[in-house]
């Protein structure tokens, strides 16, 4: 149902509906009404297809977003700006984070990762988010390389804890310094919601 409320599949529904119009009204000799929507319905229409084919949609929230509000509002405005930003649609990117990805060398130009899925934490008072990805043609091994870097890349006075998974996917834990963030089966200790 979300990929029919993208912009892209709205813009080409609308760019459909005005050339139908227009091409009903064309044979039905209503000249007023059949040049206008056919004028602007097949540029929209062809507009949509072009979002359309670039189109990247959302990382799944995992925790909904009337949760953990004020949480989020009093925790390090980057991780609100990362949440908000992974949770939108993107156009003409071939991942999510794409940029950071590539300043931080986790970026593979055939195979790049992708966010799977984005959750909020909260224990305590601390606030943090669980990124987890399909590490896909970049290794395991080069993302814990990075992973001090990861730690003051998105904001200052955060921990990264990089979680390996089945199926050559890692969960990226930010949380604040000092916020014991696993347990001894590798599990976020943080109170997830959702």
């Amino acid at each position: 149902m979300t990929d029919l409320l993208s912009p892209g599949s709205l813009v080409t529904i609308a760019g459909g509906v005005l050339t139908v119009v227009g091409a009903v009204a064309y044979g039905t000799g209503n000249a007023n009404l059949s040049l206008p929507t056919i004028f602007y319905g097949i540029p929209i229409f062809l507009g949509g297809l072009a979002l359309k084919s670039s189109e990247l949609p959302p990382a799944r929230r995992v925790t909904p977003k009337a949760s953990l509000k004020t949480q989020r509002e009093a925790a390090t405005p980057e991780l609100g700006k990362l949440l908000a930003d992974v949770t939108r649609w993107r156009y003409g990117q071939k991942a999510h984070l794409e940029s950071s990805l590539e300043a931080l060398k986790l970026w593979d130009e055939d195979n790049p990762p992708q966010l799977e899925e984005i959750e909020e934490l909260s224990l305590g008072n601390s606030y943090g988010l669980r990124l987890r990805f399909s590490c896909e043609g970049v290794p395991l091994e080069r993302w814990q390389e990075r992973q001090e870097r990861l730690s003051r890349f998105f904001a200052k006075g955060l921990d990264a804890t990089i979680t390996p998974l089945d199926g050559d996917r890692l969960d990226l834990t930010l949380l604040p310094e000092g916020v014991f963030a696993k347990s001894e089966h590798g599990k976020t200790d943080a109170q997830s919601h959702g």
